[in-house]
This record gives C-alpha cells, sequence and structure tokens, in this order.
C-alpha cells in the first residue's frame, strides 16, 4: 500500500479508492511539486492494483483546491534564468518545459488509466484544482453557493497548463470556454452545470455517494475526446459555425486587451490550434509549448511577482514594524459624510467595526448614512445582515470621538478646513488613539502642525469608489511613530485591503504619479495631438480609461483647487504647466467639472454613452504634429514610469513591490507590466534612460532621466536587483 504526503486512501468493499487531499499546514490545497509526485503515485496504483476498481478524488478542507503554488512557478522562472546563464538557452527552454508539461502530463495518465475516475467537488476548485477535476471522467459538485469553479491563470500572465485550454473547449464548446479562460472569470456549481463543465449538483453530503454510485453503476473510463465518435461542441474552427464564432472572438480580444496580454494571445492560439488537430494528445503538446512561452516570457513573471507575491506579502504585514503589539480597531471616528467618508464608515462596517460618522450638520451626517444603505443594497451582503451593519454606524453633527481608537479626518480637500477640523478632533481623542487624514495631496508634516500629538498622526488615503478599490495608501509624516503605523497597517488589514507605505511628499506617490498621466493628456492637447488619438491611446497603452476620461472622474474643479493649492504652497517655486491653462478655461470660464455635474471632457447622458466634448478644439486647435499612435502610448507609460523612479530615487517609496502594487491597485497602471518599476527593468534601465533623453529633447525636461536611473542605466542595475545600491551611491 502506498503513502501519500497530502493524501489519505481508503478502498471500500465495492473497491472504490477514495482519495482525500489535505495538505497539512495550508489552509487550502495546492498544487506544488510534492501534491505532483502523491499524483503520479496515485496515478500508478490505480492503474495498478487489482483491488480497485475505480476512484474518486476528493477534499477533507472547505474547498477542493485553490490551484497551483505561485512560488512553484517562480521558482521554475529562477531556474530557467539560472540554466539560461550556465547552459544557454536551448537547455533552460528544455528544462522550463519539462517542469510546465509535468502536471499535464500526469493528468493524462489519470485520464487514460483504464479505470473510471469520479472528483467530489465540495468547494471551490480554480486553476489546476478544477483541471483536476477536468481529467475525471465523472464531476459532481457541492451546491455551496460561495465555491467558485473556474480557470483564472490570464491574471497572472499564464494559460491552464495541465490540458484546460484543451478539456474544457470540447466539454462545452469554444464560445463558453474562451471567456472564462481569456478573463479569468469564475463560475458557481449551477452555472457550470448548465454550460456542461460538470454532471450534476448536490449537497454536499451527498456528493461522495454519488461519485460513488456513479462508478459502480456507470463508470466509463473513456474520456469524450477518446471516443471516436466525440464532435465538438459548436464545430471545429474551419466549419461555417466556427468560422463566425472565431472572427467575432478575434474582434472582441482584440477589443478587450489591444494585444497587450501575452496570455490571452496564447489562449486563443491553443484553443484555435488544439480545436484544429484530430489528436487530443497532440492539442496538449501544443498547450505545452504555449504555456513554456509563457514561463519564460517577462509578463509571468512580473505579473505573478506583482499580483501573487507583493499583493499577498503586503496584504500580510511586510512593512509592518516590528515589535509592535497587534491591535484591532475597536470603534472609528469620521469626519466628513461625503461619499469617501460613507465609503469608509462602509467598509468598515462590515467588518464589525464600530463608527462614529461625522458632519458638520445632522442632515449632512445622514446623508452619509443614506449612502451606505445604498451600498448595502448593492451589495452581495445577505439583506437580513443590513439592519446589523447599519447598527453600528452613529451619524450625527456631536457624535463623540472619546471612545475611538482611531480617527480619520475625510473633509474636503482644503488646508484651511483641515487646519480647523484636525484639532478639534485630538482635543476629544483619548490617549493612544491615532489621529489621520484622508488627504490625497496635502503634505502630512505640514498637517501635523495643526495638532499636539505628531507621532500618533498618519495619512491614511482611500481610493474612491473605497468599497471596490483594494488600495490604501499610509503617508508617514517626519514626525510619525512606529505605533501609528502599525495601527494603520493593522486597520487596513482588519478591512481586507492592502496597505503601501510611503513617506510624505505633495501628492505621496499615486496622487502625483498618476497626475503625470492626467497632465500629459494635456501637454499633448497643447502640441495639437486630437482629443480622440490621446484617449484611445491611452486605453491601448493598458491603463483603464485614457487620461481626459480621468480627469473627468477625478473631477476638473478638484484638479483645480489643488492646482491653485500647490502654487499658493510653492510660491515663486511654481512652474506653469499646459494644464494650468486648459483647466482654467474649463473650471472658471465654462463650469465644465467632469461627470460630477455631466460637463468635462466628455458630455454625460443619463441614458447614452459618454462622449467627447466637440468644444474641446476650441479651447486647444488640433494640429498634424506627425506623431504616431505608438509614440503616444508609449509618453503615457514612461511618464508614469519616470515619475514612480523619481519617488523612489526620493525616498517617497522605499520598496519596489509597493510601487508596482501602488500603481496597479490604485490608478490601473497597465496590469501586463507588472506595475512601473517592472516595466523600467523588462525594459532595461539603459533603454529606458535612451527613451527619456530623446523625448526629454523633444518634448522638454520633464523626461529628463533621474540620478539613479542613469546609474543603473550604466551599470546594469534594476529596482528588483541592487537598486539600494545605486540609491545609496
Amino acid at each position: 500500500m502506498m503513502t501519500y504526503t497530502n493524501f489519505t486512501l481508503e478502498i471500500d468493499s465495492d473497491a472504490i479508492a477514495v482519495f482525500t487531499w489535505n495538505m497539512a499546514d495550508r489552509s487550502m490545497n495546492v498544487i506544488d511539486m510534492t501534491v505532483m509526485d502523491d499524483f503520479e503515485n496515485i496515478v500508478k496504483q490505480i492503474t495498478t492494483d487489482d483491488a480497485i476498481k475505480g476512484a474518486v478524488i476528493t477534499s477533507s478542507k472547505g474547498d477542493f483546491c485553490a490551484g497551483a503554488d505561485l512560488t512553484m512557478l517562480g521558482a521554475m522562472g529562477q531556474g530557467f534564468g539560472k540554466i539560461m546563464a550556465e547552459k544557454g538557452e536551448l537547455a533552460a527552454t528544455q528544462y522550463i518545459h519539462d517542469a510546465g508539461a509535468r502536471f499535464s502530463r500526469i493528468m493524462r495518465k489519470l485520464e487514460t488509466c483504464g479505470k473510471p475516475c469520479a472528483a467530489a467537488i465540495n468547494g471551490t476548485a480554480l486553476g489546476g484544482g478544477f483541471e483536476v477535476t477536468l481529467a475525471c471522467h465523472y464531476r459532481v459538485a457541492a451546491n455551496d453557493t460561495k465555491a467558485r469553479l473556474g480557470l483564472p491563470e490570464s491574471q497572472i500572465g499564464l494559460l491552464p497548463g495541465g490540458g484546460g485550454t484543451q478539456r474544457l473547449p470540447r466539454l462545452v464548446g469554444a464560445q463558453e470556454a474562451l471567456p472564462l479562460m481569456m478573463q479569468g472569470r469564475h463560475m458557481d456549481a449551477d452555472k457550470a452545470l448548465k454550460i456542461g463543465a460538470i454532471h450534476k449538483v448536490l449537497p454536499n453530503a451527498e456528493i461522495l455517494a454519488e461519485a460513488k454510485r456513479w462508478i459502480k453503476e456507470e463508470g466509463n473510463p473513456v474520456a469524450p475526446w477518446d471516443d471516436k465518435k466525440f464532435r465538438i461542441p459548436g464545430g471545429v474552427p474551419y466549419s461555417p459555425k466556427g468560422m463566425m464564432m472565431w472572427s467575432a472572438g478575434n474582434a472582441m480580444y482584440r477589443q478587450q486587451t489591444y494585444d497587450n496580454y501575452d496570455a490571452q494571445r496564447l489562449i486563443m492560439k491553443c484553443v484555435y490550434e488544439g480545436l484544429c488537430v484530430r489528436s487530443f494528445d497532440a492539442g496538449l503538446e501544443i498547450e505545452e509549448r504555449y504555456f513554456t512561452a509563457l514561463l519564460k516570457g517577462p509578463q509571468s513573471k512580473n505579473m505573478i511577482r506583482t499580483l501573487f507575491g507583493s499583493i499577498q506579502d503586503l496584504s500580510k504585514g511586510a512593512r509592518r514594524p516590528k515589535g509592535e503589539p497587534e491591535n484591532k480597531v475597536k470603534k472609528l471616528g469620521i469626519i466628513g459624510a461625503g461619499f469617501m467618508g460613507a465609503g469608509i464608515a462602509y467598509v468598515s462596517a462590515i467588518v464589525g467595526i464600530d463608527v462614529v460618522l461625522l458632519d458638520q450638520d445632522n442632515e449632512s451626517a445622514q446623508r452619509g448614512l443614506g449612502h451606505v444603505s445604498g451600498m448595502l443594497v448593492k451589495s452581495r451582503i445577505p439583506q437580513e445582515k443590513h439592519a446589523e451593519i447599519m447598527g453600528r454606524i452613529e451619524a450625527s453633527a456631536n457624535g463623540s470621538l472619546e471612545d475611538c481608537d482611531l480617527v480619520i479626518e475625510a473633509v474636503f480637500e482644503s488646508r484651511e478646513l483641515k487646519a480647523t477640523v484636525l484639532p478639534k478632533a485630538e482635543a476629544e481623542m483619548k490617549e493612544g488613539a491615532i489621529l489621520s487624514s484622508n488627504t490625497s495631496t496635502l503634505p502630512i508634516t505640514g498637517l501635523a502642525e495643526y495638532i499636539e500629538r505628531q507621532g500618533d498622526f498618519i495619512g491614511i488615503h482611500f481610493f474612491s469608489p473605497v468599497a471596490k478599490m483594494k488600495l490604501v495608501e499610509l503617508i508617514l509624516g517626519e514626525k510619525t511613530n512606529d505605533r501609528a503605523l502599525a495601527k494603520a497597517i493593522d486597520y487596513v488589514r482588519q478591512i481586507k485591503k492592502t496597505p503601501i507605505v510611503v513617506n510624505d511628499s505633495r501628492g505621496f506617490f499615486t496622487s502625483r504619479v498618476v497626475m503625470t498621466y492626467i497632465s500629459e493628456g494635456h501637454f499633448m492637447l497643447d502640441e495639437g495631438v486630437t482629443s480622440t488619438l490621446i484617449e484611445n491611446a491611452g486605453r491601448m497603452a493598458g491603463m483603464p480609461v485614457g487620461p481626459l476620461s480621468l480627469n473627468d472622474e477625478v473631477a476638473l474643479d478638484l484638479s483645480w483647487k489643488i492646482l491653485q493649492a500647490t502654487k499658493a504652497d510653492m510660491g515663486d517655486a511654481y512652474e506653469p504647466r499646459a494644464i494650468d491653462g486648459i483647466l482654467e478655461e474649463m473650471v472658471v470660464k465654462r463650469k465644465r467639472y467632469g461627470r460630477k455635474n455631466g460637463q468635462g471632457f466628455y458630455d454625460y447622458s443619463e441614458k447614452g454613452k459618454k462622449k467627447l466634448w466637440p468644444g474641446i478644439t476650441d479651447i486647444v486647435a488640433p494640429k498634424d504634429t506627425g506623431v504616431g499612435v505608438e509614440e503616444i502610448k508609449e509618453r503615457l507609460l514612461i511618464i508614469q514610469a519616470l515619475e514612480t523612479a523619481r519617488c523612489f530615487e526620493e525616498n517617497v517609496l522605499t520598496d519596489p513591490r509597493e510601487g508596482d502594487v501602488g500603481a496597479i491597485l490604485g490608478f490601473g497602471f497597465a496590469p501586463y507590466t507588472g506595475g512601473p518599476l517592472s516595466y523600467i527593468d523588462t525594459m532595461g534601465a539603459k533603454t529606458f534612460v535612451e527613451k527619456c533623453v530623446t523625448y526629454a529633447d523633444k518634448y522638454g525636461p520633464r523626461y529628463a532621466p533621474t540620478k539613479q536611473l542613469i546609474a543603473m542605466a550604466s551599470s546594469g542595475g534594476s529596482f528588483y536587483g541592487n537598486a539600494k545600491s545605486e540609491k545609496a551611491a
């Protein structure tokens, strides 16, 4: 009898072997090298042991499997680099191909073992976990509304490498399978049943018995695609129906990705080419080659590092000061019940925090409470819990802050207003409580001058809409102490968001960088580039919206007020820019404030889609600049990456992980790059500096590379390599 590291085995009186997955010291099962070792032995035992007539794979944890251990995939990438340096590309490619294909080959052996195998899916099964079930001959899932099934590998720059690109389209057809894989969408068991990805949905207590029943009564050990009579649902790509689907699918892919994402492109290739060949095994070989290409390439490495590793590290408190006791906020004070304050109240109350929501009068406070109620209605939170959550929030003009562990000032972005609000809040707060400001631009050190306990003051910058945005930027003033930082990080983790920690600066990190994107759109307008080209190029570069649209979302009048505050603070040191005159014309003279009043760079209609305002040409006349879309795309990314590098050189950022995570989660910097610092590293500092110099000569000193970048270009350094030593130099 074989023994397994991650599975237990029971063989019942009907000769059905039940392999129960239960990884020690893991909250969820994942696929790592030890699991693959186990699966090899499981397949061997099923195949050779005459005492086994069929097998069921299930889990004793709350879920089936979360997918591959991404740390393992990262190690494969490191192994590729090491072998590449020692033995060359051919040997390195062979290594990563064999390592990447191992899981797929084991699953094919399971599928062709000659005995019926069933999956009793007791909860979530994603990625490689779902591929295990697809390699089984029968799939029964629990009717757990929280459980999700799917192949989300594209979200980290990979494709399903365990046969998923070949099995799922053959089960449900390419039209259903492609969106699931390319968008990384999850589905519940009912949806999976409806499209044909699984065979049955039952209460959790019944799925094991159903899997055994199928083996005893129906057990067919032949996968559908191994039957000579098999026909692909929806037809092959070159059939009349298939040709219609693929032409439309390719158009949708281009529309949604602008061909920026290697994984999505290769998923399309995998499915198309795999369905064109007659042999299923040939389809698996196609998948193996494309999976190898992604593992070799920079996108998956950068996306896994940032979107998995770095986010996970920061969410677990990587920047939390050591030695500080952990604290949970029991009662939170929020000053300002507008959309931002209401959003903070919402995300706090739903995790069990009591909230005091204050505003200048009861009417304003109650309006904020109404915003919270509206968010609850739109949420997936069961209605029976709404009253309990709302009961945690006290909204008024004169509520007390004396019992609050943390107070967040979230009033309008005005130094004068904050100078009034902050000392009043401090006077009410108990000893040891932390005071913070939700400012997006005003330096924390300057705001700290209005209060006495400056060590207990920190910036906590939320992003709008608070309920959806995963990032919170914590800003350290010159006197902010470790206790305040630790409590702020604990609170951000408590509300299930990702914190980054930055040092003080006007605009801090995220606002500084995103303003370069917005400003560059204004510079381009001033140069004569059409607004249509600017906006389309922004999206084509990988940003969620163009720079003019983003300015509308931020609110043009807010940008104008921030500009006036910046001018007042900087005095003669302020250098006028193209954005100044354009904003003055839009806000002061034309009263176009952005989406908030339905008029900005776009016109907004309640019924129709937004459209670029034709009057833009009256403010800045377009002309033939001779500049192509590729240059505009590159400028929009480089200007943001350069400002991120400036933040790193100026010590606003101290960890490249926070630069990349903050940019992607905070303002949607092109995710396929892994973030602005990964973008520079992938391009290489030397090439990046050369491009900056070219653009500085052409467009002005805002493109001038930093001293640190120049040093890195000379030495071959990188942000994820030896940037700290370059910084010190």
